[in-house]
């Protein structure tokens, strides 16, 4: 048995292949559907024409003459027949009780039954061979009246209508193939540009972009691929740079610790001097411990892993505690602390995340303003969320700076001889972006407006 050609690759497990060929199967069904019922309809009205000519053709014939008078009937016949009107496609004859053939144009009689029938043949009439509709009647005295017509015009109908319903298959069939290359064409080109940036961002390059033309549902796709690889590029921007500040912030206490572990060996190994460098390098140790916990913690936060613990709480409630907390840290500081937290502000999320989050933005709000500072925090309703905003009258960030200090490990350069790692907003941000918020930084003239915005818990 030969074997089949093969499908080129493109083709082969190919959804696009598979679409084309149905939707051009689809199309060939609904031509064959419409030309079935485009050809039943034009040629059952016809036949259905004829049948009712011929039945009112014969009923006329017979009330004219009356059954009971064949000399009278076979003299209508010859008359008909010799009226010249539509005499060339006129079947008129009639058969004797013996079966014999009297009056009319048939050359060869049709087989009959003996009842009154309604029958398709080939006669021989005037020489020739035509197709005809024939209806047999019998007669009240015997024998039988016959009235037809010659089929050849319909016939010729018949053959145009096929020819045209073909040609017209044709054409919608050539028709039905190219849409679906067109179609398929298209569906590659779409698909052939997200398959060329994945390409590109497979060997490296995170700049690429799909193009987005129109707003069908490739073009919705589109930009929600590009909205993702934004968010990847955003991602491995934020890794590289966090890898970096790690490596650079992880040398400096590592050098020292090991710098005071190498002293502590090079001089008289006392045993206070001894302790004074473990207790030294222990301390150095948590700080990198707490350097890595907050790390995790913003981890944590942008994964959504703790989504599974959201809550109903009252977000005012939280800030008062905070509040509280923070007040007699901020009195120490020579800082005027005011807390405005009405209730009633309830939103879905970590009572935890929130809290530390509040006390991020205090300790940083009191380590920046300085002495002398006053401070507000409140929570409320802005702009149709909820609120927490952190207000100082210190130096305040400059605006270019602001968009760059929620990033891992930046600090300003006036706070560089601070302590500190530069993770604070880092972990804010994670914590608003979490619960589907945002921390919105801005200028409180003097000082600085820290706010965290949050989406109302559905009532």
């Amino acid at each position: 048995m030969p074997r089949l050609p093969k499908l080129p690759k493109l083709w082969r497990g190919s959804i696009v292949a598979k679409l084309v060929l149905g939707y051009g199967l689809l199309g060939i069904a609904s031509i064959a559907a419409v030309s079935a019922v485009f050809y039943s309809g034009t040629i059952g009205v016809l036949d259905q024409n004829i049948d009712g000519k011929i039945m009112a053709q014969s009923e006329r014939l017979l009330d004219s003459v009356g059954d009971g008078q064949p000399g009278a009937l076979e003299a209508e016949v010859k008359r008909q027949l010799g009226d010249g009107v539509d005499s060339d496609r006129e079947i008129l004859q009639l058969v004797g009780a013996d079966g014999a053939r009297g009056a009319g144009n048939l050359g060869v009689l049709p087989a009959t039954g003996g009842d009154e029938d309604m029958l398709t043949e080939t006669v021989q009439r005037n020489g020739r061979s035509a197709p005809a509709r024939l209806y047999l009647r019998p007669l009240e005295g015997g024998g039988m009246l016959i009235v037809g017509r010659d089929l050849s015009e319909e016939e010729a109908v018949q053959d145009v209508i096929w020819r045209a319903l073909l040609a017209g298959a044709g054409v919608s069939l050539l028709l039905t193939i190219g849409g679906a290359m067109l179609f398929r064409r298209s569906i590659e080109g779409r698909l052939g540009d997200i398959r060329r940036t994945a390409a590109q961002i497979e060997a490296g390059d995170l700049s690429p972009r799909v193009p987005v033309s129109g707003n069908d549902e490739f073009a919705l796709l589109n930009r929600d691929i590009n909205r993702m690889l934004d968010r990847i590029e955003l991602l491995m921007d934020g890794i590289r740079h966090v890898s970096n500040a790690i490596a650079h912030d992880l040398r400096t206490p590592l050098s020292r610790i090991r710098g005071r572990l190498d002293d502590a060996l090079r001089h008289d190994m006392t045993v206070p001097r001894l302790s004074g460098a473990a207790h030294d390098a222990i301390d150095d140790i948590d700080d990198l411990i707490r350097l890595f916990e907050r790390l995790l913690q913003i981890a944590e936060a942008e994964s959504g892993m703790r989504a599974r613990l959201f809550e109903r709480l009252d977000l005012g409630r939280v800030v008062a505690d905070i509040g509280e907390m923070y007040e007699a840290i901020a009195e120490d500081e020579g800082i005027a602390l005011t807390v405005d937290a009405p209730d009633a502000l309830f939103v879905d999320g970590d009572r935890n995340l929130l809290a530390s989050a509040v006390a991020s933005l205090l300790d940083n709000a009191i380590k920046y303003a300085g002495p002398g500072a006053a401070i507000r925090v409140r929570a409320g309703l802005h702009q149709g969320q909820a609120s927490i905003a952190v207000h100082d009258n210190g130096p305040g960030i400059p605006d270019g700076e602001r968009d760059k200090v929620t990033q891992r490990f930046y600090r300003l350069d006036k706070s560089r001889h601070m302590p500190g790692n530069g993770l604070g907003l880092s972990i804010v941000g994670a914590t608003a972006t979490s619960h589907g918020g945002a921390l919105v930084l801005e200028d409180g003239a003097p000082g600085l407006v820290a706010r965290i915005v949050l989406p109302l818990a559905p009532s």
